[in-house]
């Protein structure tokens, strides 16, 4: 019986985007798990908010990949209060990912599943994307080209082993009720 993991990730808009989803659903059936994703694997006619619960109360882990989605060509982010143009930042060019792949991370990290995240290049480093927010350490993806280089590189070898076995111990905790209290 293969293993339900959560997989985030907003519509690819790209070949590479499309690659690593495709690439990244394979690794992990492979290894005897079920990628599970709300409106690709799994439908429901609840709201969006109930469906990815319900989906993820049945996995072990969330994978996220928060790849770009939306480009700021030119904007501002206000820091504090308007008046203090010193506490204003100007973006160029910045990519921000999808809502939903902050939402799922967060319901994941309040489930008490393992969740890791990887963010594409270029996509702005805010809320749950941030260094430290959801882990000690927020690994960036880059597609330009060869999307395999990514998938055979130390970086990814060495956080999707420590990720699958936290998805190995989360699913042995479920089956043990003593063990979720721990």
């Amino acid at each position: 019986m293969s293993i339900p993991v959560f997989l985030s990730h907003p519509r690819p808009h790209n070949v590479q985007q499309s690659q690593l989803v495709d690439r990244i659903r394979e690794y992990f059936r492979d290894r005897d798990m079920e990628p599970r994703t709300l409106g690709v694997s799994d439908y429901d006619t609840e709201v969006p908010l109930a469906s990815i619960r319900r989906i993820m109360l049945e996995c072990n882990g969330v994978l996220v990949l928060a790849l770009r989605r939306y480009l700021v060509k030119s904007g501002e982010v206000h820091l504090a209060p308007s008046g203090k143009k010193s506490n204003i930042k100007k973006l160029a060019n910045t990519w921000l990912t999808s809502p939903w792949c902050q939402v799922e991370a967060g319901m994941g990290f309040q489930l008490g599943l393992p969740v890791l995240v990887f963010r594409e290049q270029g996509v702005l480093a805010d809320g749950v994307l941030e260094q430290g927010v959801m882990a000690s350490y927020m690994p960036e993806v880059e597609l330009n080209g060869d999307v395999d280089k990514f998938l055979k590189s130390a970086q990814w070898k060495q956080l999707i082993q420590k990720f699958e076995a936290d998805v190995l111990a989360t699913r042995k905790k479920k089956g043990i009720p003593h063990l979720l209290r721990a």
